[in-house]
C-alpha cells in the first residue's frame, strides 16, 4: 500500500530522501454543521493545505544532526464556531481566518548522540509543548474539537473580548514566532526542555514578520516528560507523562476592574497584573492492545487525562480538564480505523462571574427594570466520532459533538446561547 496519494513520483520521492530531502504535502477539508441550538443552525466548509520541506545536512553530506525545517499553511473557509456555535472550544480543527502564511521555519541540532537537542527560528508551541502522542496528533488526527489537540486553556494569552488590546497572543498552528528552544534526554525515558518565544506572533496575512519588539514581552515554556515502555527492545504498554507550564511577561488586564469599567455606567478603572502563567499535566497510556507488540497498527485502547489551571483575577478560564479513549481497529478487518470518545470542561474564571454579580447588584438598586446578566460557569463538550482509513494517504471521519453553554455564559448579555448539537465530516489526503 503506497503511503503518498501521489504515489513515489517514479522514485524520485524515495531518492530525495535518501539524499535529505523530504517533502510533506497535506490536505484536510471539513464541513461542520450546527444542528441544533448555539447562535444559530448552518453549515461552513472549511479546508486547508500544508506543505513542508526537512533538509537533513548529514544526507547532503553537510554535517551531523543539523535539520532544516520549512512549512506553510493555506486556509480557506466561512467562520463557523463565532457564526454558529459560540463556543470557546472549537468543534472544527480549521476553524481560523482564510489565509495563505508561512508556518514554521527553523534550523534544528541535535548533539552527543540526541542526547541534547537546540531549536531556532519561527516556531509554534503546540509542535512542541503539551503535544498528545498516541490519542491525537497532526500524524493522525482522532478528534475534530480543537481542545483535544491543544487545550484551550493555553489561549488565555489572547486578549479578552471587549477587553483593551494588549501586545500578547500565543504562537500556536497556524501562527509562529521567533523563538529558541533546548531539550536534555540523557536516557530514552525521559527529558525536560524548555523554549523562550515572542510574545506576540505574527497573525499579518502573509506570517514573515519577524521583528522583536519589547512591549510583546516574552512567552517561556517548561517541561519534563516520560515516556514509558517506548524503547527498542520495550515490550509493555506505552505511555506518557507530561508535566509543564509556561510564563509571559506581558502586562494583563485584570478581569474583575476591567469588566466593572465596561459596565453600561463605569463601576472601576482597569487594573493590570505583570505577567501571565499557567500550569498542565497530560497522561495517555496505552490500556490494552489487541494483537501483539510487533502488530503495525497497534489496536487496542488508548485512554487520556489532561489538566490545566491558571489564576482568575487575569484570565478568562482557571481550570480546564479532559480525557477520554481511543479504540484503534475496533471493527475486525479494519485495523486501522479508530473510534474515539472525549469529554472537556473549561471553567471560567470566578472573577468574571464575580464581576457580573457586582453588575447585576448595582442595576438591581438603579434600574431594577433591567435584565439581569447570566453568570459565567463553564463550557464543556463531548465528542463521539468514528475515523476510517480508506488508504494510508486518506481517511474519512465524521464527529458528533454536544456543546454545553457554549461561551461560558462570559459575555454581558442577559440571554445565554442553547447547548448546541454539531455533526462533523472530515477528509485528510497525503500527496
Amino acid at each position: 500500500m503506497q503511503d503518498y496519494m501521489l504515489g513515489d513520483w517514479g522514485g524520485l520521492r524515495s531518492r530525495l530522501a535518501q539524499n535529505g530531502v523530504e517533502f510533506e504535502f497535506f490536505y484536510v477539508g471539513s464541513m461542520p454543521t450546527n444542528l441544533a441550538g448555539g447562535i444559530r443552525a448552518g453549515s461552513a466548509y472549511q479546508h486547508g493545505f500544508l506543505a513542508a520541506l526537512d533538509l537533513d545536512t548529514e544526507k547532503l553530506g553537510w554535517w551531523e544532526g543539523g535539520l532544516f525545517h520549512l512549512s506553510g499553511v493555506s486556509l480557506e473557509g466561512r467562520p463557523f464556531a463565532n457564526t454558529y456555535v459560540g463556543d470557546l472550544n472549537k468543534t472544527n480543527l480549521v476553524d481560523f481566518p482564510a489565509d495563505t502564511r508561512l508556518w514554521e521555519m527553523y534550523y534544528r541540532q541535535s548533539l552527543f548522540n540526541d542526547k541534547l537537542v537546540i531549536k531556532a527560528g519561527l516556531m509554534s508551541v503546540d509542535r512542541d509543548f503539551i503535544m498528545p502522542e498516541l490519542y491525537n496528533s497532526l500524524q493522525s488526527i482522532n478528534f475534530l474539537n480543537q481542545t483535544f489537540f491543544f487545550p484551550t486553556m493555553a489561549f488565555n494569552l489572547y486578549d479578552i473580548p471587549g477587553f483593551p488590546t494588549g501586545s500578547h497572543s500565543l504562537p500556536s498552528t497556524p501562527y509562529a514566532s521567533l523563538g529558541a528552544l533546548i531539550k536534555w534526554q540523557p536516557v530514552e525515558s525521559f527529558y525536560i526542555q524548555a523554549a523562550i518565544y515572542d510574545g506576540n506572533p505574527d497573525d499579518s496575512s502573509s506570517g514573515t514578520r519577524l521583528a522583536l519588539r519589547a512591549e510583546e514581552g516574552a512567552l517561556m515554556y517548561f517541561e519534563a516528560g516520560y515516556r514509558l515502555n517506548q524503547g527498542k527492545e520495550d515490550r509493555g504498554l506505552p505511555g506518557n507523562y507530561k508535566v509543564g507550564g509556561y510564563y509571559h511577561t506581558d502586562e494583563f488586564y485584570d478581569i474583575n476592574s476591567t469588566a466593572l469599567s465596561l459596565s453600561p455606567i463605569p463601576l472601576d478603572t482597569p487594573e493590570t497584573h505583570k505577567g501571565n502563567y499557567g500550569m498542565y499535566f497530560l497522561a495517555e497510556q496505552m490500556l490494552w492492545r489487541e494483537v501483539g507488540w510487533d502488530d503495525p497498527a497497534q489496536q487496542g485502547i488508548t485512554g487520556f487525562f489532561r489538566v490545566a489551571g491558571a489564576p482568575s483575577d487575569r484570565n478568562l478560564a482557571e481550570f480546564g480538564i479532559d480525557g477520554g479513549l481511543v479504540f484503534k481497529g475496533p471493527i475486525p478487518g479494519r485495523d486501522y480505523d479508530t473510534l474515539g470518545f472525549g469529554a472537556s470542561y473549561l471553567k471560567i474564571s470566578d472573577d468574571v462571574s464575580k464581576a457580573q454579580r457586582t453588575i447585576n447588584e448595582f442595576f438591581a438598586l438603579v434600574a431594577p427594570g433591567v435584565e439581569p446578566i447570566k453568570e459565567a460557569d463553564y463550557e464543556a463538550v463531548v465528542e463521539v466520532n468514528y475515523k476510517l482509513q480508506l488508504a494510508a494517504w486518506w481517511t474519512l471521519q465524521a464527529s458528533l459533538q454536544y456543546v454545553m453553554h457554549p461561551g461560558g455564559r462570559a459575555s454581558a448579555s442577559s440571554e445565554a446561547i442553547p447547548n448546541a448539537w454539531v455533526l462533523g465530516l472530515q477528509t485528510t489526503l497525503r500527496f
